[in-house]
């Protein structure tokens, strides 16, 4: 078997990338006509934030000595985030808490697609420490208890994010489509639709033929506990095929043939987080959407016949190792559709991953495309799969309502009052997370109020290329627009005359500083 060490969280390693990138011709052939200048969309996604969890004070930071200090632009707009009543008299009975740097690695809270309409009390959002919070033994809750899911960080941690938002555009009014776990969110990425599951009902995991909980892919190769297949229904996928547009999904540990420094293989290579000291697989069956689609299913993890291949349609059915997407990028042959999951310790899941494992892979991702020659024509969306059950303030707006056992919204058994012919067991929008878009042609210091949620990163990919609609239910046709984000009168002219730190930001990965792009 081949051995190849983590680079990512490695100077060395990435250096070699970025010399790569730097130095081979870009493919640049992306042969479909786009209705944006956007001719690559990169989607990061990553694991387990409310927005108030990430950003509830910003742009305003504590910056206390020997954190890496934040200060906001005197223009910076303001987000709806922690007023100041939410924060010294909160209706939950526990006021939220600032988390320092040194308090990265908590403990996991409970995301539970019942549990997180029992926290939300009909819109009273009083009932969080109740239902969602986790704390107690053998859990890194710094003596806060079930009350830790009331905390928040700010730019002296969560640093490089707050930087994104100052210098490109982020959203204050983005959700979840439903309310759930990670699968949920994932699936919904991807289609829209989480209705259609097989098994219809299984306990935690799906309800009335809907996905719920995290349940596996069914085949998948490394898949170990319950598992489910959607059986219906067509994916982002299968409508970037029909039109030949290249794209992928890039997963850490998703390789089988490598053996990671510390001995391990397979299915069940592991990297240690330096920060909560916990062992994570780097692949997670559940965290991997396509697997769930006969179409676009990849279930032994069949390799790309080679690295000019990436993207295209083979054997390996764009289904990758993260490694294969800056591969790929460093060969010129960079794909128009990129989804990226980060190797679990760098996730920023709590409980075995951080804040501080996250900005790492996304600082050193966003950096090496930054780099490269496609920079200018690439849009990079950095969104999580659900909430993990921390603290937010605002209510979501609910466009789909059902009526199941799983349901709690308005009361047992009810997320309102389901439409007929409507799909049971997707009551939503679900919590608010954090959305940010950073590109040349993105927004400067900008803050959008449009109400979107992950089908809108969805819908944006649908427009961009024609692709057409999901259809059969899917949330795509509600989906808000992330167009406000972005300025797309500018012209490429525009662009060079324009200070280098306004269309490129380039951070430290350990700090989230800026540094530069060498």
């Amino acid at each position: 078997m081949a051995t190849r060490s983590r680079w990512l969280g490695s100077a060395l390693g990435a250096c070699s990338i970025i010399a790569a990138v730097n130095t081979v011709p870009s493919a640049g052939a992306v042969a479909a006509t786009t209705t944006t200048p956007i001719k690559h969309v990169v989607v990061i996604f990553q694991e387990n934030v409310s927005f108030d969890h990430y950003f509830g004070t910003y742009p305003y930071s504590t910056n206390p000595p020997g954190e890496p200090p934040f200060w906001a632009e005197p223009n910076t707009p303001p987000v709806n985030g922690l007023a100041a009543g939410l924060l010294t008299a909160n209706p939950n009975g526990a006021n939220p808490f600032r988390l320092d740097r040194s308090q990265s690695a908590t403990c996991d809270q409970n995301h539970d697609y019942t549990q997180e309409q029992q926290a939300f009390d009909a819109g009273l959002m009083d009932k969080f420490p109740k239902f969602t919070g986790t704390g107690g033994p053998g859990c890194p809750d710094y003596g806060y208890g079930k009350n830790l899911v009331m905390g928040y960080y700010d730019g002296n941690t969560v640093t490089a994010l707050w930087n994104y938002a100052k210098h490109f555009a982020m959203s204050d009014n983005f959700y979840g489509t439903n309310f759930g776990p990670s699968t949920v969110g994932a699936i919904n990425l991807i289609s829209g639709q989480t209705a259609g599951a097989n098994p219809t009902d299984q306990s935690g995991d799906t309800v009335q033929g809907s996905i719920i909980g995290d349940p596996q892919p069914t085949g998948d190769t490394c898949t170990t506990r319950d598992n489910v297949k959607m059986v219906t229904g067509k994916n982002v996928g299968d409508l970037l095929n029909t039109k030949g547009i290249t794209w992928g999904f890039f997963q850490g540990g998703f390789d089988l043939t490598i053996t990671n420094p510390d001995g391990s293989t397979g299915c069940k290579r592991t990297h240690a987080s330096a920060v909560t000291g916990v062992k994570k697989g780097d692949y997670i069956p559940h965290h991997e959407p396509f697997q769930y689609y006969a179409s676009t299913a990849n279930p032994t993890h069949i390799r790309p016949s080679s690295v000019a291949a990436i993207g295209g349609s083979d054997a390996a059915n764009h289904q990758y190792d993260i490694h294969d997407f800056f591969d790929a990028l460093a060969k010129g042959n960079f794909p128009a559709v990129s989804f990226l999951k980060a190797p679990g310790y760098q996730d920023g899941h709590a409980g075995y991953s951080s804040p501080l494992d996250e900005q790492t892979f996304i600082v050193n991702t966003i950096n090496m495309l930054q780099k490269s020659r496609d920079w200018d024509s690439t849009a990079v969306f950095i969104a999580w799969d659900d909430s993990d059950g921390w603290y937010d303030h605002q209510m979501s707006p609910i466009l789909n309502q059902s009526n199941t056992t799983a349901d709690a919204l308005t009361g047992p058994g009810t997320c309102g009052q389901a439409a007929s012919g409507a799909a049971e067991g997707r009551c939503g929008y679900g919590p608010r997370e954090p959305f940010q878009v950073v590109s040349p042609f993105a927004k400067t210091n900008f803050v959008d109020h449009t109400v979107t949620d992950q089908t809108s990163i969805l819908r944006f990919i649908e427009d961009n290329w024609n692709l057409g609609r999901i259809g059969k239910g899917s949330f795509d046709t509600l989906a808000g627009t992330l167009q406000n984000m972005f300025d797309f009168g500018r012209h490429r002219e525009d662009f060079e005359r324009r200070e280098e730190a306004n269309r490129r930001l380039c951070l430290d990965p350990s700090t989230g500083e800026p540094t530069g792009c060498y």
